[in-house]
């Protein structure tokens, strides 16, 4: 049986659909509401259902065979993973943006040591310092469009789809480090026990992409 970990919500739902296109029958997944752990049997499958950011951990360590995240966390995460697969949806993009008000159009005019808050410090730190622009990362947890508006940063580097929340908090992009979209990633060793029925699920799950 080939576990699977994958978030609860949209990057499920969507996971599933895909799945059932590609001839996998997992209706019983959607209907286990409260369970974290569902063994599809008709599919041979067997769901763990986690935390996004922590769905790079169980496969790396071999908890789980697969996995369905986000190329943001998978970079963030930087785990060792192979990506096998860009299911081509949950697509947005990883931002910097900075209050509308500061004037500041690209990241060139951020003052020295500017503090930049963000979900995603490993990679922000990368971004910056790859520009060489010197910044203070301030990790955050929770909703990083607080930053500015309380004067804990003069900017942030955030997930977004629409840009509609980080307009709505008088936030502006001044630049698109990167986009992401849910990817299939696989333990390497799995790739080698399992490698013939993890190929033929991420086979058919590219016919159907």
């Amino acid at each position: 049986m080939l576990r699977i970990a994958v978030a609860k919500g949209r990057l499920l739902d969507s996971f599933l659909g895909l799945l059932e296109q590609a001839g996998f029958e997992c209706g019983a997944v959607a209907q286990a509401s409260r369970k974290l752990v569902i063994d599809v049997d008709r599919a041979n499958l067997r769901f763990i259902l986690a935390k996004p950011a922590d769905v790079p951990t169980y496969v790396e360590y071999g908890a789980a065979d697969l996995g369905v995240v986000g190329k943001d966390i998978l970079v963030e995460s930087d785990k060792n993973v192979a990506e096998l697969v860009d299911l081509k949806y949950g697509l947005c993009r990883l931002v910097v943006a900075v209050p509308k008000a500061s004037g500041i159009s690209k990241v060139q005019e951020l003052d020295f040591n500017s503090r930049v808050a963000s979900k995603y410090p490993r990679t922000a730190e990368e971004f910056f310092n790859s520009r060489g622009i010197q910044v203070e990362i301030i990790p955050l947890a929770g909703s990083i469009e607080l930053g500015p508006m309380v004067g804990l940063s003069e900017a942030i580097v955030d997930i977004t789809e629409t840009g509609r929340t980080l307009a709505e908090n008088g936030l502006v992009v001044i630049e698109t480090i990167m986009q992401s979209t849910a990817r299939l990633v696989a333990n390497r060793i799995s790739l080698k026990t399992q490698r013939e029925a993890i190929a033929a699920l991420a086979g058919a799950l590219e016919r159907v992409i």
